[in-house]
C-alpha cells in the first residue's frame, strides 16, 4: 500500500499502525504543547492559509507566462512584473510556510506540498502542474497563453510552453509512465495530427478541488461506491474479530506486502459493522464498493484501479470489496477479484461468504458468525426494554430458539412488534381484547425471516388444522411427536445438554412417503399452521441440474436463505434425487451421490425442519434413509377414511344439496383427488346456477378419472343419480 505520504491536506494524524500509519508527520514539540482548538476553527485558519500560499506560489509562474507572452511579442515586460529568481522565490515560501506553522500551531501542510510528496512530483512537474491548476483558476492566464505561443486559438498550455518558461525541464513529465499522467493528474490532448508537444495539457478536476482544499471524490468513483458513515454497534464476539483485525495492520508491513483481510461469513452487516469500527480506530473513512460493479475488460479494471489509488493518496481511506453477492462460477468475475487483491496499492478488506483461497499477496481470513443465542438474547433485551422483557416472561428465549436473526435485524424486528402491539391493543382495548406481544414479536420475525425464494421454492400459506388431516391415528401421533421435536429443540439439545459440542446430526428431518393425493402435503402445511412457521414447497426436479456443481449451489441457497427463521423447507419429489445406490461407474453417479450427501447433511445441521416426500418409498436407498430422523407412511385411504375427507371437503359457505357421503366414498381415489373433483364440481355447479349436487360431482369424477388415466367402475358410482 502507499507509504510515507505526509497528511492530507485538511486533515488530521492517524492513529500509528494504520493502514496509512506513515502518512502522518512527526509531531513537534512546540505543537504537542498548543493549546485546544475547535476542529471547526483549524480548518477555517488552514483554509486561508491554503488560499493564500497556492495564490502565492502561482504569482510568480504568472509573471513567467506573462515575461513570455511579452517576449513572443517582442515587446519589453515592466521591470516591476518581472519574475522574481527561484532559488529567492522557494526560500521566501518556505519562510512563509515556517512563519505560519509555529504562528498558527497547526499541523496540516497546505495542499500543494502534500500532492507533491504522496506522487512524487519533480520541481519541474510541480511547476507544471500549478500552471495548469492556474489557466483553470485565473481569468487572465488563458490568454497569456496564446499571447505567448503565438497562436490565439491556443488558450491552453502546452509542452512547448512549459520548455519555454519553467527552469529544470524533463520529458518525463508528460511520459505515460510518469507521475502526471500515471495518475491522471493531468491529461493530454493526444490526437493523431498533433504534435506531442502542441497538444493542450489540462489538469484533473480532482486534483483541482484537492489543491484548492476540497476533499471531492471524483464523480467516477462516486457512481460506484458508498460510504459507510454509519454502523450498528459491536456485540462482543464480533468486537473480538475486529480487535483481531486491528492487531494485524498494525503489525504489518507497508506497500502491497501488507495482508488483505477478508471477513468471512453469512452476517453481511456484522462483516460490515466489523470493518467500521476497525476504520474508526485507524481514524480512517470506510467504502464499500459492490464486486458486481468492478468491471471484467481489463483496460477498464486497470483505470478504476488507478483511479483509486490516486484518490487512496489525495485522502486515505479504506476500501471495502464486498464480495457476499458474487458469484464464484463467473470466471470473468473472479480473475477481475483477483487482479484487485494481487495489484490494489492501497488500504483493502474483503468481505465474503466462504473464504478465497490464498494468493502470492498475504490474504488473511477471519470468521464472523452470526451473534450467539448470548448475545442475540441481550439484543432482544435491549431493544424491547424492561417492561416488555417482563410481559414476555421468558418468551424471548423461544424467539432465540427459533430465529437466528443479526443484530440491526433484532432491533427493526422489536421496534415494529412494539409499534404493532401498541397500535392494535389502542384499537382493541374499547372491547377488552389486545393482541399478545409474543404474537406480535413472532408474527415480526416470520417476516423478517422470511426468505427470498421465488425461484426455487413456492410459499404455501398455511390454514389446515389436525382435523382436516385424515390418517390413521398412529400416523398422527408421529406427527404430533415431530411437532414437540421443533418446539423443544432448544430446551433439549442446549439447556438440558444432549447437543454436545457437535451440532452434526441436531437438525430434524423427515420423510413422507405414500402415493400422490394422500396428504403429504397437508401434513406439512398442518405442522406449519401448529407451528406459526413458514412452508416452503421445493420441486426437487426443478432444482436438480445436469451441471456439476449447479444441485449443490441451488440446495445451498434454499437453505441458506431459511437459516435465519428455521422455515419448514418441504422437498417434494425426493426420487428425482434419491434412489438406490448403484455401482460408481463415471464420474457423473460419483456426483450423483455427492448430491444426496450435501442435501442429508445440510439437514441435519439445519436448524428447522427438513421434509423430504416420495411416492416410491421401497425405491430409496437405506443408507440414505437412515440419516432420516422420522419416517412416515400416507396409505391410501379406506372408504371410512375417504367418507370424512368428503365430509370435510366442502367450506360452509358452498351450498350443496342431496350429497351421500357412503356413496360418494365408493370413488377409488385419494384426498387430492378428491378435493380436485369437490372443486371441479362446485364450478359446474356454480355455472349452472345450481348447488352442487350428485350429478355434478359424477361428472368431474369422470375428468378426474381420464386425467389419472383410470377406468371408472360401475360398482363406484352405482344409485349416484
Amino acid at each position: 500500500m502507499a507509504s510515507a505520504p505526509p497528511p492530507t491536506a485538511g486533515q488530521r494524524q492517524r492513529k500509528p499502525g494504520s493502514p496509512t500509519a506513515k502518512a502522518a508527520k512527526p509531531r513537534s514539540q512546540a505543537a504537542t504543547k498548543r493549546p485546544e482548538s475547535t476542529p471547526i476553527a483549524r480548518d477555517r485558519t488552514w483554509q486561508t492559509f491554503n488560499q493564500r500560499y497556492l495564490t502565492s506560489v502561482l504569482q510568480p509562474l504568472g509573471a513567467a507566462l506573462a515575461q513570455q507572452a511579452h517576449r513572443q511579442a517582442q515587446v519589453p515586460l515592466p521591470r516591476q512584473s518581472q519574475p522574481q529568481s527561484t532559488a529567492l522565490y522557494r526560500w521566501q515560501l518556505e519562510i512563509d510556510l515556517t512563519h505560519y506553522l509555529l504562528g498558527a500551531l497547526v499541523l496540516d501542510v497546505p495542499a500543494l506540498t502534500a500532492i507533491c510528496h504522496r506522487f512524487e512530483l519533480s520541481a519541474f512537474e510541480r511547476d507544471l502542474l500549478l500552471l495548469c491548476a492556474g489557466v483553470e483558476l485565473e481569468a487572465t492566464w488563458a490568454p497569456l497563453c496564446a499571447a505567448a505561443q503565438g497562436d490565439p486559438q491556443r488558450t491552453y498550455p502546452t509542452f512547448s510552453l512549459v520548455l519555454a518558461i519553467l527552469p529544470n525541464p524533463h520529458w518525463r513529465a508528460i511520459s505515460p509512465d510518469g507521475p502526471l499522467r500515471r495518475w491522471q493528474l493531468l491529461t493530454v490532448d493526444t490526437s493523431p495530427n498533433r504534435q506531442l508537444t502542441h497538444s493542450p495539457l489540462k489538469i484533473d478536476e480532482r486534483l483541482l478541488h484537492s489543491l484548492l482544499g476540497m476533499t471531492v471524490m471524483d464523480e467516477r468513483l462516486l457512481n460506484l461506491v458508498e460510504p459507510i458513515e454509519t454502523a450498528d454497534p459491536l456485540v462482543p464476539s464480533q468486537q473480538a474479530v475486529a480487535q483481531q483485525l486491528i492487531a494485524a495492520w498494525k503489525n504489518a508491513p507497508d506497500g502491497r506486502a501488507r495482508p488483505v483481510l477478508q471477513l468471512c461469513g453469512d452476517d453481511r452487516s456484522g462483516k460490515q459493522a466489523i470493518a467500521r469500527a476497525v476504520c474508526q480506530h485507524f481514524q480512517l473513512p470506510l467504502y464499500r464498493l459492490n464486486v458486481n460493479m468492478l468491471p471484467t475488460a481489463p483496460q477498464e479494471l486497470y483505470q478504476l484501479l488507478r483511479l483509486w489509488e490516486r484518490e487512496y493518496r489525495l485522502a486515505p481511506c479504506v476500501l471495502l470489496l464486498d464480495c457476499n453477492s458474487g458469484d464464484r462460477n463467473d470466471g470473468a468475475r473472479e480473475a477481475a477479484i483477483s487482479y484487485w487483491l494481487e495489484h490494489l496499492d492501497a488500504a483493502l478488506l474483503l468481505t465474503v461468504r466462504d473464504r478465497r483461497p490464498p494468493q502470492q499477496r498475504p490474504l488473511l481470513g477471519f470468521d464472523v458468525g452470526m451473534p450467539n443465542s448470548k448475545e442475540q438474547h441481550q439484543l432482544w433485551c435491549d431493544s424491547l426494554g424492561e417492561q416488555a422483557v417482563t410481559t414476555l416472561n421468558g418468551h424471548i428465549d423461544t424467539l432465540v430458539s427459533q430465529f437466528n436473526l443479526t443484530a440491526p435485524v433484532i432491533r427493526a424486528t422489536s421496534a415494529t412488534a412494539l409499534n404493532q402491539h401498541a397500535q392494535q391493543s389502542q384499537q382493541n382495548g374499547k372491547t377488552g381484547r389486545s393482541l399478545p406481544l409474543e404474537r406480535a414479536l413472532w408474527q415480526a420475525c416470520r417476516t423478517q425471516a422470511r426468505p427470498h425464494l421465488d425461484d426455487l421454492a413456492q410459499r404455501i400459506t398455511s390454514q389446515s388444522q389436525w382435523d382436516d388431516l385424515i390418517l390413521p391415528e398412529g400416523q398422527k401421533i408421529v406427527l404430533r411427536e415431530l411437532a414437540a421435536h421443533v418446539r423443544q429443540r432448544a430446551k433439549v439439545y442446549e439447556k438440558w445438554g444432549f447437543g454436545g459440542d457437535s451440532g452434526r446430526g441436531l437438525g430434524i428431518s423427515a420423510l413422507f412417503a405414500g402415493a400422490s393425493g394422500t396428504g403429504k402435503t397437508m401434513a406439512a402445511d398442518v405442522l406449519a399452521n401448529e407451528l406459526k412457521l413458514d412452508l416452503y414447497r421445493i420441486d426437487l426436479s426443478s432444482v436438480v441440474s445436469k451441471y456439476i456443481g449447479e444441485t449443490e449451489k441451488n440446495l445451498r441457497r434454499v437453505f441458506d436463505a431459511a437459516e435465519t427463521g428455521g422455515a419448514i423447507l418441504l422437498f417434494d419429489e425426493a426420487d428425482a434425487l434419491f434412489g438406490k445406490r448403484s455401482e460408481v461407474k463415471d464420474s457423473h453417479d460419483r456426483h450423483a451421490n455427492i448430491e444426496v450427501s450435501y442435501l442429508l447433511q445440510r439437514m441435519e445441521s439445519y436448524r428447522g425442519l427438513a421434509i423430504l416426500t416420495t411416492n416410491l418409498r421401497d425405491a430409496l436407498d437405506q443408507a440414505f434413509l437412515r440419516r432420516i430422523r422420522f419416517s412416515v407412511r400416507f396409505p391410501f385411504p379406506d372408504a371410512e377414511q375417504r367418507a370424512a375427507i368428503w365430509q370435510r371437503v366442502f367450506p360452509k359457505k358452498t351450498p350443496t344439496e342431496g350429497l351421500d357421503m357412503k356413496k360418494l366414498a365408493r370413488l377409488g381415489v385419494a384426498g387430492g383427488n378428491i378435493r380436485n373433483i369437490a372443486l371441479n364440481a362446485a364450478f359446474l355447479a356454480a355455472d349452472a346456477g345450481e348447488p352442487v349436487q350428485m350429478k355434478h360431482i359424477l361428472l368431474s369424477a369422470k375428468s378426474e378419472y381420464l386425467k389419472l388415466e383410470k377406468p371408472m367402475t360401475d360398482a363406484e358410482i352405482k344409485g349416484w343419480v
